[in-house]
């Protein structure tokens, strides 16, 4: 009895679902499109993706353009269209899928007069792969992340300069160049940081060394030379020490790790931070190790010296706004000031 009720009851369930308007909906009508566009000329068809584009309609422009290429893969509007499948993929953000129409278009009409636009949106597809997911929310310093898709779009600008010298995209391909090898250059320097950190005197010197010898007149050559004289003075090699802390001096009078006389500052040995929040916290009792780091994009950087300035101004705008009492500012301190009373601000 129970096991004919349970049948009764599933063969209901079953059966249900045949008036449920939503089901195969969306299958039915994918269905009637692609038998819409299968009976529309290649310029009806072209058209209609046109359309598309216009509306910024990604997702069917991308369906549209693929079924386009299927059907029509000789028109007189097949090229077109592999170039337009390009540009969307890059408008939707799907740089993976932008990278490889671009080099499917290069391999398949390496003579186009437009397949320099396929190498520059390669490009810029190397360099959105460059950044994290959440860069546009967090700000990221793109020099502490994998240097491998920046190496990949500088070669592949490069290469579109080279075979391409008088293209549109040539400008501004050289400007992205530039930015580019200031990145590798300051993930040279990060490397040694890193490397002071972890006692690889060795390592951090011969970072530096590379910065100076292959990326001249990028913002990271100070501190490469600083990196040089630092390591060096910590394996003992003075005379190397010396001439690349005669060099920057010499280059770069105003670098932090000059005193006022443009004598380098060495650094002995890694010493303790006391004023870490870690050392306050535990009451000296654990102090987190202080290596030399060196970091002076905002000096000699333009884009990064123009953020310090606005940050500056901001500052100073803070500081004229006039204080109030002193009842006032205790109820304007944080919930972890008064906490930690006052060890954190």
């Amino acid at each position: 009895m129970r096991l004919a009720i349970f049948f009764a009851v599933l063969s209901c369930l079953i059966s249900s679902c045949s008036w449920v308007p939503f089901i195969d909906t969306d299958t039915e009508a994918e269905a009637r499109k692609k038998e819409e566009l299968k009976i529309l000329t290649e310029k009806e068809f072209y058209d209609r993706i046109q359309k598309n584009l216009r509306a910024k309609n990604w997702t069917d422009a991308i369906s549209h353009l693929q079924g386009f290429e299927a059907q029509f893969p000789f028109g007189n509007y097949a090229e077109q269209a592999q170039l337009e499948l390009i540009y969307v993929y890059h408008e939707s953000q799907d740089h993976e899928a932008a990278s490889a129409s671009a080099d499917r278009f290069i391999r398949l009409h390496p003579r186009h007069p437009n397949v320099d636009y396929a190498y520059y949106i390669k490009g810029l597809a190397s360099i959105a792969q460059t950044r994290g997911i959440f860069s546009n929310i967090i700000p990221t310093d793109e020099a502490r992340r994998d240097p491998g898709e920046a190496r990949q779009a500088f070669a592949i600008f490069s290469e579109l300069i080279s075979r391409y010298p008088n293209s549109t995209y040539a400008a501004d391909a050289r400007k992205r160049m530039v930015h580019l090898r200031n990145l590798l250059a300051r993930h040279e320097i990060q490397a040694a940081n890193y490397y002071f950190k972890r006692g690889a005197y060795l390592a951090a010197a011969n970072r530096g060394r590379y910065v100076v010898e292959n990326f001249q007149q990028t913002p990271a050559v100070p501190d490469g030379l600083a990196v040089m004289a630092q390591a060096y003075s910590m394996m003992g090699l003075q005379d190397l020490a010396g001439d690349a802390a005669q060099v920057l001096a010499a280059n770069y009078a105003n670098h932090p790790a000059l005193d006022e006389e443009g004598q380098f500052m060495f650094q002995d040995s890694i010493v303790s931070d006391d004023k870490h929040w870690l050392s306050r916290v535990t009451l000296g009792y654990l102090k987190p190790e202080n290596p030399p780091f060196y970091d002076t994009r905002k000096i000699y950087n333009p884009i990064d010296r123009r953020v310090a300035e606005l940050r500056n101004e901001i500052d100073v705008d803070s500081r004229t706004v006039p204080t109030e009492s002193t009842e006032t500012r205790e109820t304007d301190r944080s919930w972890l000031s008064k906490l930690s009373f006052g060890l954190f601000d």
